[in-house]
């Protein structure tokens, strides 16, 4: 990478904190465009001496965003959140924010735009999530023609909240759910057992879980590529997996034992009416309406090997930061 000024709203997030890491192992000079400058100086170490800047940053404020973005090269966007809480809202982050972001880095002749979206944005879908991602990259795409979007499905990496959530609840509660498991079981006839019943049917809801660092790569040498101007990338890694089949994986990197339940959307949605009130929502109504289209690449837009990565499984990162889920007898024993 030329040695560049990339402006990173949200850079001190999980995404976000991968990203400046490897801005600034490239000779970029980032500047990290936060709420909390406080909260994003453990980046500083990430590079040199004034080479990673926390810039007071509140998005709502024109004037703010306007000085963030002063003499940048690169723009990115990495604002956005996965549930509501008062003027927290999808569509002024998702939409009204990244149209004032994406507006002020063209007025000031920004050379580059990264905007991230996510899989399953549609301005038709269910979801308020995913039609504010929608209706986000129009709104991006109308204020910087050449702005480049990313689309990851779940991203998974030490901060996550996906996979530490549950291997977290994996510590107290006996069972697990399986979302998007069937209403009714599946019972077939004939075979050594006469009748077997099927409780999980596919196995539930499916994603493509990708590696943030992947992430982060694709986004530094899209910035790079000029040929990624004005494309949408969908990010997935190598492998789809049931919802059955993450709790799996997630049962044996822990090394604990606990019984599946089959939880159907439905199901889903009145336990979400009561989670979406915890200060962390577990659940929202609105991730329940996700849920109900499979969060994989549609194979009809370029992904991570259109810019030359190669996708990391989950199996080959999970156990690095779940390990602390383990009992600790069972942590004791690894350490021998």
């Amino acid at each position: 990478m030329v040695k560049q000024v990339v402006t990173v709203f949200g850079g001190s997030g999980f995404i976000g904190r991968h990203l400046v890491r490897k801005l600034a192992a490239n000779g970029a000079e980032v500047r990290v465009a936060v709420r909390d400058i406080e909260a994003a100086q453990f980046l500083k170490p990430a590079g040199d001496v004034g080479q990673i800047v926390p810039w007071q940053t509140d998005i709502n404020v024109p004037a703010q965003v306007a000085t963030a973005i002063a003499g940048a090269d690169v723009v990115v966007n990495l604002v956005g959140v996965l549930y509501e809480r008062g003027k927290r809202t999808f569509q002024r982050l998702h939409v009204d924010a990244a149209a004032e972001v994406a507006t002020a880095a063209r007025a000031q002749g920004v050379k580059r735009f990264i905007h991230m979206s996510a899989l399953g944005a549609d301005v038709g879908g269910d979801a308020a999530y995913a039609q504010s991602k929608a209706a986000g990259e129009q709104a991006v795409s109308s204020a910087f023609p050449g702005a480049t979007i990313f689309r990851p499905s779940v991203v998974f990496g030490p901060e996550d909240h996906f996979f530490n959530m549950f291997a977290g609840l994996m510590r107290f509660l006996p069972v697990m759910p399986v979302i998007g498991a069937p209403a009714l079981p599946r019972i077939s006839f004939g075979g050594d057992d006469l009748v077997s019943i099927d409780f999980f049917g596919d196995g539930g809801c499916k994603f493509q879980p990708v590696f943030v660092g992947d992430v982060a790569a694709a986004m530094v040498r899209a910035i790079d590529d000029p040929a990624s101007s004005g494309e949408t990338y969908e990010l997935g890694g190598p492998r789809v997996y049931s919802f059955k089949q993450i709790m799996e994986l997630l049962l044996a990197v822990t090394e604990r034992k606990r019984t599946l339940v089959p939880v159907p959307l439905g199901l889903a949605e009145i336990d979400a009416m009561f989670l979406q009130w915890l200060p962390k929502p577990l659940l929202t109504p609105d991730q329940v309406k996700l849920m109900q289209t499979d969060n994989v690449v549609s194979g009809s837009l370029p992904g991570l090997d259109a810019l030359g990565v190669d996708a990391v499984a989950a199996e080959a990162v999970l156990p690095t930061y779940l390990q602390r889920f383990r009992t600790p007898t069972q942590q004791g024993a690894h350490a021998i």
